[in-house]
């Protein structure tokens, strides 16, 4: 995900350039299937059709199901903990679905999405 050149950042505590990695690594043994993208584009609207695009994912937050969802949070009432980054925010949860499949269906949605 990181080398898509709409991301600008992928927010997982597992991958070594996450600010969490050094805590990650001391407490656990294995990662989950829930992060986050930081975009490129600061258009909400386009962030927006991306999700809509996306075929293999359903829409909404993850409660440990096995299907692969995303969401645009909503960060616009934060006072405190605003992300650092400049871009719309992807949550994407990784459900059992074909790696591949996700994949493409990524690539997919970012083409129709005008990003």
């Amino acid at each position: 995900m990181q080398s898509l050149p709409q991301v600008a950042r992928v927010m997982h505590p597992a991958l070594p350039d996450d600010p969490s990695y050094d805590l990650w690594k001391k407490d656990y043994k294995g990662a989950g299937g829930l992060f986050g993208l930081a975009l490129k584009s600061e258009d909400y609207a386009k962030a927006s059709k991306f999700v809509e695009a996306l075929q293999y994912f359903g829409l909404g937050y993850s409660w440990g199901g096995h299907e692969s969802l995303a969401v645009l949070p909503n960060f616009g009432d934060r006072t405190v903990a605003k992300p650092e980054d400049k871009g719309v925010i992807v949550r994407l949860q990784i459900g059992l679905e074909d790696v591949e499949d996700l994949q493409k269906d990524i690539e997919k949605a970012f083409a129709a999405a005008g990003l």
